[in-house]
């Protein structure tokens, strides 16, 4: 079929995204960002259970996950902190390169010991690994935003770094454990190490966001802050406070949480799983939502011009630069983003909560649907989702960046959810013995090239509807990061984007536990049937936003917005 002219901007457009070294860098940084990960939330534990180590022992590992779940609560750390020496690498790379090359270093430094006898180190080590893991995350988010411009776009950049972290999973996952069965263990970590080494050592050649101007120099923004019709000091401190008593009552339940799982006896450690789901949403609520009450209060407050600097006298007293700098680190992210986003805000945190809730929810019961409900080998399961499955993901990524390119961000987004949610209907077609989806392998021919491989009907059935949804996944999740990461500002890229990424991470674990009570009650049909309901929501909501843009007169978008000077 011939390129239509419409589509042809679209193909150079990609091609030269591809072509910049950004999108090299920004492969790497994903892979280095997936590769922890996997490694640390997966085959340390393989490694753990050929070595006969009780995991009930290992409390720091209820540390790992909490890592990724609320690393947005030292997002402004990473966002405004400067690292002495280390800040002549910029503003990003200055956090990047030094995690991944302690990344690297704890890797090939856990190769030399033994997992039986050196256990408290190894779970030391695991821990403070996930920090940094989870610390890299926020940097690469914000780098990968910063840097966009019209030649690398902010679309193409989020589809390369998926495709990178995808990449990571399969490499610290299956092909790790095929390694370690060959290699063995030490030698696994030693070489993955090294491969962390690298990419922090050529990550240190990587551009520097801070030369497309769009980061403004420290003096600068605090000077910003006392410009007439900007708040006047006693107010944003006020707004300060709240903030950060409501931050400090979050980080505070997260510390308790990690001393009590540090130091208490196994017995009465507590579970990571429940206290996520128990206070999971009230550190939501603390960080958040509160929050965000206070910024459109102060956002409020200024567009009325009530309690600003006027135009003659000056601020009068100012505010200690601790407290301003606080001020910027904290309040400010959140006043940009309500003061730029006003009622739109309930849209876009209902379709951030909502867009990925099925995936995020439904990861937690697939071995025990594949395996207990539907009879499948270990061996099995493995190949179809990890290698097969992985594999269609990665061409769903590619496909989902051909389409932001061609047709648009806000179509992808919205073909996504409409695609996530149809593929719920899929494995409800597989639980009750999947006829559906063996007719379509047969007629399709897939059933025939699996069995020539000496795979059976039953395996290729599990293949295709897992590839269905994966390639499904693919195609949302680039049109997701994309979008996500073009509706933050850059210069707080960091603190925004961990927001609202934290609340996709989160809603999964906090509806696990009803949706497993669902399953026993009412099975696995009904269950993903209503998912499939869960997004259609989605798709709703998709709609909606995209109707937001093209009033707002947004274009599909390249580069994520600047942050206004004193906003």
């Amino acid at each position: 079929m011939a390129t239509t002219a419409a589509q042809k901007p679209g193909w150079r457009t990609l091609a030269r995204s591809l072509r910049n070294p950004k999108s090299g860098f920004m492969a790497l940084f994903g892979f280095a960002s997936g590769l922890p990960f996997a490694l640390f939330l997966g085959t340390l534990y393989a490694w753990f259970t050929e070595a006969q180590v009780d995991l009930e022992t290992m409390g720091v590992f209820s540390l790992i996950g909490l890592a990724y779940s609320f690393q947005f609560l030292w997002s402004p750390l990473v966002d405004k902190v400067d690292i002495p020496v280390l800040r002549r690498l910029g503003k990003r790379k200055q956090w990047i390169a030094p995690m991944q090359l302690l990344l690297g270093i704890i890797l090939i430094t856990m190769s030399l010991l033994d997992p039986r006898s050196a256990l408290g180190m190894f779970s030391l080590l695991a821990g403070v690994g996930a920090f940094a893991s989870a610390t890299q995350d926020i940097a690469i988010n914000a780098w990968r935003i910063d840097i966009a411009d019209e030649e690398a776009t902010v679309d193409i950049l989020a589809t390369v770094y998926q495709m990178g972290f995808r990449l990571s999973s399969l490499v610290g996952g299956a092909l790790g454990l095929i390694i370690a069965a060959r290699i063995g263990w030490p030698q696994t970590y030693v070489m993955l190490g090294l491969i962390l080494l690298a990419i922090g050592a050529a990550g240190l050649f990587a551009p520097d966001p801070e030369k497309t101007g769009a980061v403004i120099a420290t003096a600068e923004e605090i000077e910003q802050l006392y410009q007439p019709g900007e708040l006047q000091p006693k107010v944003r401190t006020w707004g300060l406070l709240a903030v950060g008593l409501l931050w400090a009552l979050a980080i505070g339940t997260v510390l308790v949480f990690m001393i009590r799982s540090m130091t208490a006896l196994p017995d009465d450690r507590p579970n990571p799983t429940e206290f996520t789901a128990t206070y999971g949403p009230l550190i939501i609520l603390a960080t958040i939502v509160l929050p965000a009450f206070v910024a459109a209060w102060l956002v409020k407050m200024r567009r009325e011009g009530r309690h600003v600097i006027p135009a003659e006298g000056g601020a009068g007293v100012r505010a200690g630069q601790v407290t301003d700098h606080f001020y910027r680190a904290l309040v400010l992210p959140l006043v940009e983003f309500v003061g730029r986003m006003g009622w739109s805000l309930v849209l876009i945190l209902a379709l951030v909560l909502t867009y990925r809730i099925a995936d995020s929810i439904w990861g937690t019961f697939a071995y025990p649907f594949y395996l207990g409900e539907l009879k499948y080998t270990n061996d099995e399961v493995a190949f179809a989702s990890k290698f097969f499955g992985i594999g269609a993901i990665i061409l769903g990524l590619a496909l989902g960046g051909w389409l932001i390119v061609v047709f648009g961000r806000m179509l992808t987004l919205t073909l996504g959810a409409v695609l996530s949610a149809a593929t719920n209907l899929l494995y409800a077609d597989l639980a009750v013995g999947g006829a559906t989806m063996s007719a379509v392998s047969r007629a399709t021919g897939f059933t025939w090239a699996v069995e020539q491989f000496g795979g059976t009907e039953k395996l290729a059935r599990l293949m295709i509807t897992i590839g269905g949804e994966n390639l499904a996944i693919g195609i949302a999740g680039a049109a997701y990061v994309a979008w996500l990461s073009s509706i933050v500002a850059k210069g707080y890229s960091a603190v925004q984007y961990a927001l609202l990424a934290s609340l996709t991470l989160l809603v999964g674990t906090l509806g696990r536990g009803a949706l497993g009570e669902m399953i026993e009650q009412r099975g696995y049909h009904f269950v993903f049937i209503f998912t499939a309901l869960i997004g259609v929501v989605a798709v709703v909501l998709c709609v909606l936003e995209w109707i937001r843009e093209a009033r707002a007169g947004r274009a599909s978008g390249v580069v994520a917005p600047e942050h206004p000077q004193g906003a």
